[in-house]
This record gives structure tokens, sequence and C-alpha cells, in this order.
């Protein structure tokens, strides 16, 4: 059996679930609504404040969409309750980024400045010049764009400059040899 997929999953107060035809889990809570369908072989049960997800048969493919499937309809109910953060650090001299309106602007050596608009779903945050705060109720749609905005300026081994995740560790590679003899 899947030690994950057996879990029950508990409906905070406040939050509505339903399961419609073909394993479409719409979730209703104070931050939002998320809506995702499921594989049509999975049998999603709501009763009350608690919801439990089975699989049809023993074959392997069930067997790893089971865990995934009870997983991902709780990352749902915590997004829809608490929601989900991603915070990134901008690592370097001069690099900084700076919120005007509804877009983060990031200065990361380049020629010009690097612009990042705030979508429907995904909200920026700056409590530092070098510090991004990435907030939302979708946990993979969060992570997305959180590495996108890395992708902006990864950090690089030698130095460390970039844009990183908080508490992420970067392999630091060693500078030149200094001067040898040559023959």
């Amino acid at each position: 059996m899947s030690r994950i997929g057996v879990k029950p999953i508990e409906v905070p107060a406040g939050v509505e679930v339903t399961v419609a035809d073909g394993n479409v889990v719409t979730v209703k809570g104070p931050k939002g609504t998320l809506t995702k369908s499921y594989n049509k072989d999975m049998i999603i049960k709501a009763d009350g404040g608690v919801i439990t997800v089975e699989r049809p048969t023993e074959d392997k493919l069930h067997k790893s969409l089971h865990g995934l499937t009870r997983t991902l309809i709780h990352n749902q109910v915590v997004g829809v309750t608490e929601g989900y953060t991603k915070t990134l650090e901008i690592v370097g001299v001069g690099y900084r980024a700076q919120k005007k309106g509804k877009e983060v602007h990031l200065n990361l050596g380049y020629s010009h400045p690097v612009i990042i608009p705030e979508t429907d779903s995904i909200k920026l945050d700056v409590p530092q010049p070098n510090q991004i705060v990435v907030t939302g109720i979708d946990k993979q749609e969060v992570g997305q764009f959180a590495s996108e905005i890395r992708e902006k300026r990864p950090p690089e081994p030698y130095k460390g400059k970039g844009i990183r995740y908080t508490g992420e560790y970067i392999i630091r590679k060693e500078g030149k040899a200094g001067k040898g003899s040559k023959k």
C-alpha cells in the first residue's frame, strides 16, 4: 500500500471541496479557488471534512498515481487556506530589486533593468533590496515563477553572485591557480 496515498486529507473549516465527473476537484477557500483534473482511474471521495483517494488496482501506474493524486489535492487545500511563498536572495555588488507598482525592477549587472510584472495569481514583494518574495495559492505556479526569476541571473560558482533561493547552497569552484612556471 502507498504510505502517502492512504492518508485521509482533513478539510479545515471554511474550505469547500467538490469532486465533479471526470475527477475534476475544485477547492474553494479564503484565499481563492483552485480547480484541477486528475486521472479518471483514481477514486476520489469527499465525505464531510475528509477527502480520501483510492486506487482501483495494484498496477504500477495506479500505485504511482495514488500518492501523487493525494499529494496534489492536499497542496490545493493548503494553498487556498495558507498559500505558498518562495523567497529569493540577490547576491552581488550593485545587484538589487525595487518594487514599482505591480512590477519588480531588478538591477543585475546588465546594461538595462530586468522588469518582472506580477500576475493575477502571483504576488511579488521586496522587503529588502536584496530579497524577493513570491506568493500565491498554487504551489506549482509559485515554484515555476520563482524559477523563472532565478533564471534571470543564476548564481555563478566562483563568487556566488546572482539570484538564489533562500537557504540554497552554491558549490564554489577555485579560481585560477596563480603564477606558474611556463616552459
